[in-house]
C-alpha cells in the first residue's frame, strides 16, 4: 500500500505545482501551534442565539414551486449545523397565504435564526398606507425571529415591474423603527454599501448589518438582463458599481475608530463569499461581531438535494476549522 502511495505521489507530482502568482497573501500559515482539528468550537452569540457554525444562508427564493423544496431543505441544514436563515423576500404573503408553505418553515429550523424579508419599497407603501400592521402580522405569523429590510434602489428602478421610492431607504426604516418594535436586519442586494450609508445604519437601532456586497449575485445586473434591450447599454455601466465585502469591512473598522461604540453591533458579511476562506478572513479582520453569508453555492447544492446540502456544508465547516487551527491574519495585507 506504501509502495502504492509513493506512485500516486510521483504520477501527481507535475500536476500539484504552485506558482508564487497564486499565492494566498490574506494568511500566515502557522503550521506548528495545533493538533488537527476535531470538533472545534465554531460557535458564535449572534443575534441572541447560539449558531454553532458561523455561515448564514443569506435571503434568496420564494414564491414559486420548487422554492418549497429549496427553503426546506436549507432550513434543515440550519437546524442540523445550527446556521441561521434569512429568507427571500415575503411580499407574495402579506396579503395573499397562496404560497404560504413556501416560507413557513419554523419548524424546520428550530431554535436556529430565521428571519422574514421585505423590500424597502414594499415598507415605505405599507408606511404610507397606514398598514404597517401587515408587517407586524407577517414577522409574527411565520414565527420569524424579526424582519430583514433589503435596500435595493438600483434592483428597483432597472426592473421592468419596479416601484418608485418616494424618500431615502434611510427616512423609510428610521419611521418603521419608530413605529414597530419587530427587530431589524438592513441588507444590500449585491452591490453593497458605501462609507456613509454604513455610518448611518451604525447609528440605528437595528440588529445587524448584511453587506449583500458586490461580487456574488447582481441584481441590477439581472434585471437589466430581464428588460428593454435597446436600453442595456446605457444601463449597464451601472452593474459595476458597488462597494465589494474587503471594502466594507474596512469601512465599519474605519468608523468604528471614529466611533467605538456604535448602535448597531452585529455584521452578516455576504456578497462574493466563494468558500470557508473568504469568510473566515473577512469574519476575523471584522472588528464587529460577524457571520459570513453565503447564498448561490448553497442554492445550487440545495436544488440538488438535501444529502448534497449536507456534504457541501460538512466541507466547509471542515475547511473552516482547518483554517481556524493553521492560519492567522496578515497584518501586511491589504487586498
Amino acid at each position: 500500500m506504501n509502495t502504492d502511495r509513493k506512485l500516486e505521489h510521483i504520477k501527481l507530482a507535475l500536476e500539484s505545482q504552485t506558482k508564487l502568482a497564486d499565492q494566498d497573501l490574506r494568511f500566515n500559515y502557522e503550521p506548528m501551534l495545533s493538533a488537527h482539528p476535531e470538533n472545534l468550537d465554531l460557535s458564535i452569540q449572534f443575534l441572541g442565539k447560539t449558531m454553532q457554525t458561523p455561515i448564514w444562508v443569506s435571503s434568496m427564493t420564494g414564491g414559486t414551486g420548487v422554492a418549497r423544496t429549496i427553503n426546506a431543505n436549507i432550513a434543515r441544514a440550519c437546524r442540523e449545523f445550527g446556521m441561521g436563515m434569512g429568507l427571500g423576500s415575503c411580499r407574495k404573503i402579506i396579503f395573499h397565504k397562496t404560497d404560504w408553505p413556501d416560507f413557513d418553515f419554523r419548524d424546520e429550523i428550530g431554535d436556529q435564526p430565521f428571519w422574514a424579508n421585505l423590500g424597502v419599497a414594499q415598507i415605505e407603501e405599507l408606511l404610507v398606507s397606514k398598514n404597517i400592521q401587515a408587517v407586524i402580522d407577517l414577522v409574527g405569523e411565520l414565527r420569524a425571529d424579526g424582519l430583514i429590510i433589503h435596500v435595493n434602489p438600483l434592483q428597483e428602478w432597472f426592473q421592468p415591474e419596479g416601484n418608485r421610492l418616494k424618500q431615502s431607504p434611510l427616512q423609510t426604516i428610521e419611521q418603521l423603527l419608530n413605529e414597530v418594535q419587530i427587530k431589524v436586519i438592513v441588507k444590500e442586494v449585491g452591490q453593497g454599501f458605501g462609507p456613509e450609508s454604513l455610518r448611518q445604519l451604525l447609528a440605528l437601532p437595528i440588529e445587524a448589518i448584511e453587506f449583500g456586497a458586490y461580487g456574488g449575485t447582481n441584481f441590477s445586473k439581472l434585471e437589466m438582463l430581464r428588460g428593454d434591450q435597446l436600453k442595456l447599454e446605457a444601463s449597464l455601466p451601472f452593474a459595476f458599481v458597488g462597494q465589494s465585502a474587503y471594502q466594507m469591512v474596512d469601512s465599519v473598522n474605519q468608523i468604528l475608530k471614529e466611533n467605538p461604540n456604535p448602535v448597531c453591533r452585529q455584521l452578516i458579511i455576504s456578497g462574493g463569499i466563494q468558500n470557508a476562506l473568504d469568510g473566515y478572513y473577512l469574519t476575523s479582520k471584522s472588528q464587529l461581531p460577524s457571520v459570513f453569508g453565503m447564498a448561490s453555492a448553497v442554492l445550487k447544492h440545495a436544488s440538488e438535494s438535501y444529502e448534497s446540502l449536507v456534504w457541501f456544508l460538512e466541507n466547509q465547516i471542515q475547511a473552516l476549522s482547518l483554517a481556524k487551527a493553521y492560519l492567522k491574519i496578515n497584518p501586511d495585507y491589504h487586498g
